[in-house]
């Protein structure tokens, strides 16, 4: 056991050890019959550390720690230590001032204003999801459909006394849903310890903690279990670019900088009021990795989407001139930030290469998603912000006005496969007076949920895979409020149920659809048709799959009807598979039928196809017909 220990000490001060939680933290033990909890942490500055808690009745004289190696790592073997124990670190700086800690390898801890470790051991849940994880490690990520649903847990739904639905309760009404509905991922939103319910999850506490807000540890393993069972992904936000100031987290934990950079211009992210982290330092490398290799190994989660990756990469992000030092090549870059994101990645796809590792990256930093081995950051998936920045731009403006800013829509193709992009309408662009996705469409009432179908089907026909918030399934009229669940009391009314239902049939025409994802990373996949139609706030173009079978993607973002649109096309007979403005959606009912091209030569194709565009409404054509799902 002592040459595990040296080995597992080593490994962690070398800044390899990436399941650093199996040593640190609080772990059972048994000894000559007796059973307790061995503790340890990191704390190199600090003069003397107890460990004090229930076990203790919180008497910092019964269990002092020994420090047991040079690097300062402390232990302390508590006899009577059980499950559920609460507890923190008392540490003493160099000048003998005491903090009382809770300790940052916890597996769980307090909520809602208590802040103490709790005692928990890990092991022992029987997991049913073998021939998922199979499933999972098998299949080809970019080639398949990814309909991503990204919820918040504490406000997708209420109990009816305001309460927080549990982990068990999320399994048995959530899953159901959004199975029924057409999505292959849930995305959630932090669920790491926080003490903050308005930072969201984003300013975390526990990095190897579910919230106790929704059940213990083992219920979350029970909620991605069924999620799994049901043939559904998990992702989950994970924050490593900073954390909370909170006087019992890590913050200067043994009184000195030791999880944050010591820089002055390096410590602070001044506009988030958080601490940054010292992504040079071994100790903290270990500590990061671990935490996501953890959620993955021990709660099977399928994916981790890094939060706010640029304020990582960039020295001068969010600042002024003065207020960062340049590298030592005299520019912007967060050179140990860049390599601690490669480590990052790589030691996650070493083990498990089929996961998803999603940057949440705003700016133009190049190969997000190209391997480590070639200069990349390592990523799989890249949220695009860009098109989802000037698509939403598009759709805010008067239709009349749109014709000098049709660029909007197809200047991200000039990007389209430089990454593995996600298109994102993320929790971020309905709050905080950005308006609800219904809202940012230009209009009236009934011409907002018209623009929104069309909106959505410009969105699902653009290569990429899709992420939509919670709430936009059903055109949530106002703003996301993280105190409050969803309003599904909207599907009381007609407008709100139509739109309920063209999203899940949009969801399942994707699903069945190989044209719209198995291309998604190459021109073999996208062709334009009419790319300049900046008069009509007209757009059309193919998807195509693997098999060259080809989808053809008509949209009109105009107030008006075109009754005979003429497009270039290869082939003879067409048939409308689906459209937003099919009457079972709330639309006008204006269909294409029989659709049969004129044989002439016609902007250097065979044949010109006359079709019909609602206002305001997408259009899919096929040479063949395709089923969809409407119940």
């Amino acid at each position: 056991m002592e040459n595990k220990n040296n080995e597992q000490l080593y490994l962690f001060h070398q800044g390899t050890y990436y399941c650093a939680y199996e040593y640190l933290g609080a772990h059972p033990f048994e000894e000559n019959g007796k059973t307790g909890y061995i503790f340890r942490t990191w704390a190199p500055n600090a003069s003397k550390i107890n460990v004090v808690g229930d076990f203790n009745l919180w008497d910092n004289t019964k269990n002092p720690m020994k420090k047991i190696s040079e690097g300062g790592v402390w232990e302390a073997k508590i006899y009577g230590a059980k499950q559920f124990d609460k507890y923190k670190f008392e540490i003493f700086d160099k000048n003998n001032y005491a903090r009382l800690k809770a300790d940052p390898y916890a597996f769980m801890n307090e909520t809602n204003g208590k802040t103490a470790s709790i005692v928990y051991d890990i092991e022992g849940y029987k997991w049913n999801d073998k021939g998922y994880i199979e499933y999972r490690n098998s299949k080809n990520n970019y080639e398949s459909p990814m309909n991503i649903y990204e919820l918040n847990f504490a406000s997708w739904k209420k109990q009816s006394d305001c309460s927080y639905y549990t982990y068990r309760m999320l399994a048995d009404e959530l899953i159901p849903y959004v199975l029924d509905m057409g999505y292959t991922h849930i995305e959630i939103m932090p669920i790491t310890e926080y003490p903050f319910d308005g930072s969201w999850g984003y300013q975390v506490t526990g990095y190897f903690s579910p919230t106790s807000r929704f059940g213990e540890p083992k219920d979350f393993m029970y909620f991605v279990d069924k999620c799994h069972e049901n043939g559904i992904s998990v992702i989950m936000d994970w924050v490593p670019a900073h954390f909370p100031k909170d006087e019992y987290g890590l913050i200067e934990f043994d009184g000195t900088c030791l999880y944050e950079n010591q820089g002055w211009d390096r410590k602070e992210h001044k506009s988030w009021g958080t601490r940054r982290f010292d992504y040079g330092r071994k100790e903290v490398q270990c500590f990061l990795v671990s935490s996501a290799m953890f959620f993955i190994k021990k709660y099977h989660i399928d994916g981790i989407r890094v939060d706010a990756v640029a304020s990582m990469l960039y020295l001068d992000y969010d600042k002024k001139p003065g207020e960062w030092i340049p590298n030592q090549f005299g520019n912007n870059r967060n050179l140990e930030a860049v390599a601690f994101l490669q480590k990052l990645n790589a030691s996650i796809f070493k083990e498990f290469p089929n996961v998803l590792m999603i940057a949440e990256e705003s700016t133009a930093w190049p190969l997000v998603t190209k391997p480590t081995n070639v200069g990349g950051l390592g990523f799989n998936f890249k949220w695009n912000i860009g098109w989802m920045n000037d698509s939403l731009e598009y759709m805010s403006t008067d239709p009349y006005f749109r014709k000098s800013i049709h660029n909007k829509l197809t200047f991200s193709m000039f990007y389209a496969f430089s990454e593995n992009f996600i298109l994102p309408i993320s929790h971020d662009e309905v709050v905080y007076g950005k308006c609800s996705l219904l809202n940012k469409m230009f209009g009236d009432y009934y011409d907002k949920f018209k623009s929104m179908r069309a909106y959505l089907s410009y969105m699902f026909a653009h290569p990429g895979k899709k992420l939509t918030f919670m709430g936009c399934e059903f055109a949530q009229f106002k703003e996301w409020d993280y105190q409050a669940g969803i309003d599904f009391c909207l599907l009381d009314f007609e407008t709100h149920k139509n739109m309920h239902k063209f999203v899940k049939a949009l969801n399942h025409f994707y699903l069945e659809t190989r044209e719209l994802y198995e291309e998604d990373f190459s021109w073999k996949g996208f062709d334009w048709i009419v790319p300049d139609d900046n008069n009509q706030n007209v757009l059309v173009f193919k998807r195509m799959d693997k098999s060259g079978n080809e989808l053809i993607y008509a949209v009109n973002f105009s107030p008006n009807t075109q009754d005979n649109y003429d497009i270039p096309v290869d082939s003879l007979e067409y048939t409308e598979v689906f459209s937003t403005d099919w009457e079972e959606f709330g639309g006008s009912g204006i269909r294409n039928i029989g659709l049969v091209a004129t044989k002439q030569n016609f902007k250097g194709k065979d044949y010109k196809l006359t079709i019909k565009i609602p206002a305001f409404s997408g259009v899919f054509l096929s040479k063949k017909s395709k089923e969809i799902r409407l119940d």
